[in-house]
């Protein structure tokens, strides 16, 4: 039985309702403001790095949050083939589902956009390199390459991961540049159709598999779930190299120690813990399998 009541119609609908371009938000006169920071403390959490400065804590804040939107691009262009793989197993179907469905593929490759022009006005700003995981493709490749259950219900846990982040830590964020949040803003806008979409995705799958099919599916998702946190633990690396460039100072081995002990589970919750316990995402997995549901809840907290 359905816990949600989503249809193709009211995502289509929804999603024409909504128009923005790249080019309104960013570029020209819409500058970053480097002298505000970009992530909530809920996200970012470097006020607690009692050997950084405060303006070294904001230079780092603005190292997560270009890592933050460069993951987010990495995901959509992971998302448009596998929808357009999924508009292409049946192109003939239902009209709204075919429309919704490549209205979503579109909406994510305007993000890609989006994010690839705040790396440009990034860079520009902030001074020195930050390096970050890669390269996207074979991420992608690896993401993939998996059970197709495995992969909607990666980029369902994700989808649902940005709405909690808008609503629970942005959006009365008044301290964050306003730039910033207004990306998250606009993302977070049709982000809300998309988590919609790709449970309708989610449910056409599932309805084709049986139950051990859909516990391979569940299996595979938590194999992406160990990859990305493998990824997390080098991003972890190069921020702290980020960091030293950008301050111009070595941490000391303890400084090290701590900055991973405290940036990795930030890093995890971001990414990982914030969707796994989400109760729509939990939601849509009780209904595939109650048991499903259970492994998941026991599983989220070594991320939280």
């Amino acid at each position: 039985m359905k816990t949600h009541g989503y249809t193709h119609q009211a995502a289509l609908a929804a999603s024409e309702r909504i128009n923005w371009r790249v080019e309104d938000l960013i570029g020209g006169e819409k500058r970053l403001d480097f002298s505000r920071p970009f992530l909530p403390e809920s996200l970012a959490r470097v006020q607690s790095l009692s050997f950084l400065a405060p303006g070294e804590k904001r230079t780092l804040n603005q190292i997560r949050a270009n890592g933050y939107l460069y993951m987010f691009g990495v995901v959509e262009e992971f998302i448009v083939p596998f929808v357009l793989d999924h508009v292409n197993g049946d192109a003939r179907g239902e009209s709204y589902r075919v429309r919704s469905l490549l209205e979503f593929a579109s909406e994510e490759a305007k993000h890609i956009h989006l994010f690839r022009r705040f790396k440009e006005e990034f860079e520009r700003g902030f001074g020195t390199p930050c390096g970050v995981i890669g390269p996207s493709e074979a991420i992608g490749q690896a993401v993939l390459a998996h059970d197709p259950l495995a992969v909607a219900l990666a980029i369902l846990q994700i989808e649902w991961m940005t709405q909690r982040h808008y609503i629970d830590s942005v959006v009365d964020d008044q301290g964050l540049d306003p730039l910033f949040k207004s990306l998250l803003k606009h993302h977070w806008m049709e982000e809300a159709q998309h988590t919609k979409l790709d449970t309708l995705m989610v449910d056409a799958i599932v309805a084709q598999r049986t139950p051990a099919e859909i516990v391979r599916g569940v299996d595979e998702y938590l194999e992406i779930g160990g990859f990305v946190y493998t990824g997390l633990k080098q991003q972890v690396e190069m921020d702290i190299e980020s960091l030293e460039r950008a301050i111009g100072r070595r941490l000391g081995s303890a400084e090290r120690e701590e900055f991973v002990k405290v940036q990795l589970p930030a890093l995890s919750w971001t990414f990982l813990g914030s969707g796994m316990t989400h109760g729509n995402f939990l939601g849509t997995l009780g209904d595939l399998d109650p048991a499903q549901r259970q492994r998941i809840e026991e599983l989220a907290p070594a991320f939280c």
